[in-house]
């Protein structure tokens, strides 16, 4: 049976944020920063942000950081109907719309919402191919000059469904990781050219981070410089400096992704 009626689309979406509370509030939580200033919760926290992070991680984000003034892009597919409300109860705005299909409605809000809102995008999505990086957020860093800040998310052994992305679905009480950088900058007015060989190399940072997350969210090791990772909601509000959402990983400072 298909949920097609708008009212229920809304209430699956609240039924679905509660569900999400209960569930993900169960694992245990880990950040490695390598620049704690890309996080709102401290007041250090300065300006826009593009956060990218690959789709089937995407319960991640949304259950640790809503009320913080982030928008997220979710595509304008059936599937993503119920989430764009759940995401709304669980404290975040949203675009629908994607960057690669034919989205110009999508690109030009999320350009106007940009100067008072951080980004977040799953690059992969809405449909894939899994783990491949397409080229809407470089063109968003370029066009907006605002940094990347690339998150690598994972979970201990979680369940997976047979979709496209093999969405991640954690288990109760399990760890959860999450590494990733600082500021990444690429450079303005980039061309055609530019933006693919940035693509490239970002979809390389992202893959390899997430590749970290996931052997550390198995091992359960102790990782140098982790910190817990607390869900901080509306009552942080007023410290969310310009905006929005997640982490960065180990000891250094923000980087900047150079032409080769």
């Amino acid at each position: 049976m298909k949920i097609d009626h708008p009212f229920l689309h809304k209430l699956a979406g609240l039924l679905g944020s509660a569900a999400i509370r209960l569930w993900m509030g169960t694992l245990d939580y880990k950040v490695a920063y390598y620049d704690r200033t890309v996080d709102p919760i401290f007041p250090e926290c300065r300006g826009q942000k593009i956060y990218i992070f690959w789709h089937e991680y995407i319960l991640f984000p949304i259950y640790l950081r809503g009320h913080c003034n982030l928008s997220m892009l979710l595509s304008r597919h059936r599937d993503a109907e119920i989430l764009s409300h759940a995401a709304h109860h669980l404290g975040f705005d949203f675009v629908r719309g994607s960057t690669n299909r034919g989205g110009v409605a999508a690109i030009r809000e999320l350009l106007r919402k940009s100067g008072k809102m951080h980004l977040t995008l799953t690059p992969d999505g809405p449909r894939g191919p899994r783990r491949r990086l397409a080229p809407g957020p470089i063109y968003l860093a370029s066009k907006l000059e605002l940094p990347l800040v690339v998150m690598g998310y994972a979970y201990d052994r979680p369940w997976r469904l047979n979709s496209w992305d093999r969405f991640a679905i954690p288990r109760p009480f399990s760890r959860a990781r999450c590494v990733a950088t600082g500021e990444v900058h690429v450079p303005p007015g980039l061309d055609r050219r530019g933006l693919e060989h940035f693509r490239q190399k970002i979809e390389r940072l992202l893959n390899r981070l997430t590749a970290e997350a996931e052997a550390w969210a198995e091992s359960g090791a102790r990782k140098l410089g982790q910190a817990n990772l607390q869900r901080r909601g509306a009552p942080l509000r007023s410290r969310c400096v310009g905006g929005t959402t997640l982490l960065g990983g180990p000891h250094h400072r923000a980087r900047r992704v150079h032409n080769a």
